[in-house]
């Protein structure tokens, strides 16, 4: 299994301490509480924890900016474009995926899907946070998306439940201790760009790219899990979304990107630039599994 590992350009950033704080931060900050908490105790901790996070943005924007210069403003050319990064963008095609289909032990499944569930950001909130105040033909796709995520309204079908029950079944606990820092980055990314206003169009972009390029990798997981002797329903997560974001990548780039881009074409560069930094967080994730499975280091 070659890997190609993407070299740190910081180490204020990219590495254990900060994703992890960064990471833990997000879980207190995001999570429903009650009015009677004093917000003055942590108003200090969260100014501070906003410049960081914006500092991380800043690095992710800059890793990828060479990248832009070549972003059609022509809605229909930057569809195009932004469709072709299903083929030659980051991470695309990656070795590890064809492994895991065909070669990795159970121990490796087990422990690949542990970093997986536990970078998670939640796609369901990631759309929901993203659409606020969006024009109301991107933001009623948006919405269709948000519903075929909860399961159109049948709890069994809500796709976050579909991934906590694979997890119950292989009898993994993803914790944020014991997750490498890229797939924290990867999440803690996505987390910026959707609840921080000023990414929005990044944030769609990168919601997008995620829709584009998941159903080669989720055909590749469920081909592993069923190798290793699970169910369907165990497999139902990856192979849903093997087939249902074809439709979603497809209906997002009409009816989210293009019409976004007709409105303003200055999105263009701003959607794209998303989606690329979507895609290098999710490569450097991909290289860091592949060199740790193929080290064999005791990580299962």
């Amino acid at each position: 299994m070659a890997t190609k590992l993407v070299a740190v350009s910081s180490p204020q950033f990219l590495n254990n301490a900060f994703q992890r704080t960064l990471a833990k931060w997000n879980r207190e900050r995001l999570a429903p509480e009650f009015p009677d908490v004093d917000w003055r105790r942590d108003f200090d901790r969260n100014m501070q924890m906003l410049r960081l996070e914006g500092a991380f943005l800043d690095e992710l924007r800059a890793e990828v900016a060479d990248d832009l210069a070549d972003v059609p403003e022509e809605p229909d050319a930057f569809v195009s474009w932004f469709e072709a990064l299903q083929d030659n963008g980051p991470g695309q095609n990656h070795p590890l995926f064809a492994w895991l289909a065909e070669t990795a032990t159970e121990g490796q499944m087990r422990w690949f899907l542990t970093q997986e569930a536990a970078g998670e950001a939640g796609f369901d909130d990631l759309v929901a946070y993203s659409q606020v105040k969006l024009p109301l033909g991107p933001k009623l796709e948006l919405a269709g998306n948000y519903w075929d995520e909860m399961g159109r309204g049948q709890h069994r079908g809500i796709h976050t439940l579909l991934l906590h029950e694979l997890v119950e079944t292989m009898r993994i606990a993803p914790e944020i201790d014991t997750t490498v820092w890229e797939s924290l980055a990867l999440a803690n990314a996505m987390t910026a760009m959707a609840t921080t206003r000023r990414y929005a169009w990044l944030s769609v972009g990168a919601l997008g790219v995620v829709e584009l390029t998941a159903p080669w990798r989720c055909v590749h997981v469920s081909a592993g899990l069923k190798r290793l002797g699970y169910g369907q329903r165990e497999r139902l997560y990856y192979d849903l979304h093997s087939h249902i974001d074809v439709k979603h990548s497809q209906t997002w780039n009409e009816n989210a990107l293009k019409p976004l881009v007709e409105e303003d074409p200055r999105r263009a560069k701003a959607i794209a630039e998303g989606a690329l930094i979507r895609m290098r967080c999710a490569e450097r994730c991909f290289d860091r599994y592949a060199e740790l499975l193929e080290d064999g280091a005791e990580i299962y």
